[in-house]
């Protein structure tokens, strides 16, 4: 398999994988919200946290892609 074509691949599964949690997070906190006003300051905090961890995926999947390209294969 091409390297840059790996790379690629995890850099693009992990995105969509983080763009569908971000997306369904902020969805359902802002569902959550007008529902519920009153709790609104929770329910943000929380989704903001979310949003964050979901986010740390597409690092950890930017990382891989650049160990992919930069280390070179032994053998």
């Amino acid at each position: 398999m091409n390297v840059q074509f790996a790379a690629g691949f995890a850099m693009g599964v992990g995105a969509i994988g983080t763009g569908i949690g971000v997306g369904l997070a902020c969805g359902l906190g802002v569902l959550a919200m007008g529902r519920n006003p009153a709790a609104g300051n929770l329910i943000r905090t929380n989704m903001i946290l979310g949003m964050v961890f979901s986010e740390s995926i597409a690092i950890f999947a930017l990382v891989v892609a650049m160990i992919i390209l930069f280390v070179p294969l032994k053998g």
